[in-house]
């Protein structure tokens, strides 16, 4: 029952690579692949060519009842914000502030702090009450659609639901899925005074072509 176990079942999608679920929980490829060999031995999950899937759902529900004991005893760090939804089981997707997070490889942070940490993402809206029932069992607030007063939430991390009644569109960035780059950018560019450095970090590395005369029209209005 060794965290790390836990938390390599609980983010394992079929289909996964090692480098991706190492990348998801945020734990070294080397640790990873130790513990997935012992966890492929014991038959709770298999490594296949066609990647990692879990077998054992039983251990899963298990390791899922402690990790939410774990966390709910202390409070969520930044860090571990990013790995948790890895464990609902359930699609979803970065989005707003943390869609310049992800996409700038946290590069860019706003409007945040220690003790006021949204998280945004966007979720199936047929979901929304299973991923409320889901952070709960993590001790986490959460939130739909409109980031709430940090004066009404408990703790500091807290996530913030998008519900998309349309498919949700996926790309992956260092473990993390994202709203599309160019998904990404339009929200940006709505506020583009608040998100400048973000901008400039994608456009020199993803080679986007940003409107240099958009932030003087936002400016003259």
């Amino acid at each position: 029952m060794d965290p790390t176990a836990a938390k390599i079942v609980l983010a394992a999608h079929r289909g996964d690579s090692i480098n991706r679920i190492s990348n998801k929980i945020g734990t070294s490829y080397s640790w990873v692949y130790d513990w997935i060999t012992r966890l492929d031995d014991k038959e709770i999950i298999s490594n296949t060519d066609n990647g990692v899937r879990v077998r054992d759902y039983e251990m899963r529900r298990r390791y899922e009842e402690m990790m939410g004991t774990l966390y709910s005893r202390d409070e969520v760090s930044q860090e571990d914000a990013y790995v948790i939804p890895h464990f609902a089981g359930m699609e979803f997707a970065y989005t707003e502030i943390d869609a310049a997070y992800v996409w700038t490889h946290g590069g860019f942070q706003i409007a945040r702090g220690h003790d006021d940490y949204p998280v945004f993402i966007e979720v199936h809206e047929r979901d929304v009450d299973r991923w409320i029932e889901f952070f709960e069992r993590f001790g986490v607030d959460t939130t739909v659609g409109e980031r709430p007063d940090a004066t009404d939430i408990d703790g500091s991390v807290h996530y913030v639901l998008f519900p998309q009644k349309a498919e949700i569109d996926i790309e992956w960035v260092d473990g993390n899925p994202v709203i599309p780059l160019d998904d990404a950018v339009s929200q940006l560019m709505e506020t583009r005074p608040a998100y400048d450095p973000a901008l400039e970090i994608i456009a020199d590395e993803y080679d986007v072509d940003i409107d240099p005369g958009h932030r003087d029209q936002m400016t003259a209005d």
